[in-house]
C-alpha cells in the first residue's frame, strides 16, 4: 500500500515542510550528485551515521565496503554531527522521492497543528530520536544509516493521533491490477507501524546493511509522544478533523464542532 493523498484540509502555509523538501532535495543534488558515484558514495561515508564509530565500539580502520572502488572507513574520532547531517542524505531515487512524499501528504497537517517554529524543533527531536534507537538496536554496526524516514515517521506519529479517521487514500497494485481505496489514517498509519516493528525484529540478527526500522519505530514514538506537547490547541480548534467522537451504535462517529 502507498499513500496518494489525504482527506484533510491545511489553513496555514505549510512553508517548515516545503524547506524541508528542498532542502532534501537540494543535498540530494548538490551534494549527492543525484545518486551518482563517487558522489553518493562519499556522501554516505562522510556524512552518514555509523553506530559503532558514533559509540567507539568498532576498530578504527574497520571498512564497510559501498561500491567496488569505495568503502567506508571507520575514523578514530567520532563525526557527532552525521546524527543531524544523516537527516538529509540518501541512498537513491526511490529512497528521497518516496520520503518526501511521505512527507508532503502528512507534513503540512502536523505543522498545521503547532506552527512554523514549533514544527522544526519537533521534526529534529524526532529524527534525533529515530536515530538513537537505530543507533542502540545495533551499537557495533560499522554500516552507515541514511535518510529523513525516521523524522518523518515522527509525523506520521504525530498525524495518527490528531486525525485517527481522515481517510487517506492508498494506491494498491496487485500484479497487473490496481486500485486506489480509502482508509482511515488510523489503519494505514497503524498497518505501516507494524510493518516496521515486524522488520525490526528480523533485522536484530542482520549484520548488512538495509532498511533501519527501529528508526522508524523511534520517530513514530516519539511523534506520539511528542505531539501533546508540541500541539498548539488553538490552531487545533479551527481544525475539522482534529476532534472526534463515538455517538450510540446506530450512529458511529461524529465530528466535534
Amino acid at each position: 500500500m502507498f499513500p496518494v493523498r489525504d482527506e484533510n484540509p491545511h489553513f496555514l502555509t505549510p512553508l517548515v515542510t516545503y524547506g524541508i523538501i528542498g532542502l532534501n532535495a537540494a543535498v540530494w543534488v548538490l551534494v549527492q550528485g543525484v545518486g551518482g558515484d563517487p558522489a553518493l558514495a562519499s556522501s554516505v561515508c562522510e556524512l552518514g551515521l555509523i553506530p559503532g564509530e558514533l559509540l567507539g565500539t568498532v576498530a578504527p580502520g574497520t571498512s564497510f565496503p559501498l561500491t567496488p572502488e569505495l568503502a567506508c572507513v571507520v575514523d578514530a574520532r567520532p563525526a557527532y554531527y552525521t546524527v543531524f547531517t544523516s537527516m538529509f542524505m540518501h541512498g537513491g531515487w526511490f529512497h528521497v522521492l518516496s520520503n518526501m512524499w511521505f512527507l508532503w501528504i502528512f507534513g503540512n497537517n502536523v505543522e498545521d497543528s503547532m506552527g512554523h517554529v514549533r514544527f522544526v524543533a519537533f521534526y529534529v527531536l524526532c529524527g534525533l530520536v529515530a536515530a538513537g534507537l537505530q543507533v542502540a538496536s545495533n551499537p557495533g554496526s560499522a554500516v552507515p544509516m541514511v535518510g529523513a524516514s525516521g523524522a518523518i515517521g515522527g509525523v506520521m506519529g504525530a498525524y495518527v493521533l490528531l486525525y485517527p479517521r481522515v481517510n487517506v487514500h492508498m494506491f494498491l497494485w496487485f500484479g497487473f491490477f490496481f486500485t486506489t481505496v480509502a482508509v482511515p489514517a488510523y489503519f494505514m498509519l497503524g498497518y505501516w507501524f507494524l510493518i516496521q516493528v515486524v522488520g525490526g525484529l528480523g533485522s536484530l540478527q542482520s549484520e548488512g546493511g538495509g532498511v533501519a526500522f527501529w528508526a522508524h519505530v523511534g520517530g513514530f514514538a516519539a511523534g506520539a509522544a511528542l505531539i501533546p506537547l508540541f500541539k498548539n490547541p488553538k490552531l487545533l480548534r479551527r481544525h475539522p478533523y482534529h476532534g472526534w467522537r463515538r455517538g450510540s451504535s446506530s450512529r458511529g462517529w461524529s465530528r466535534v464542532r
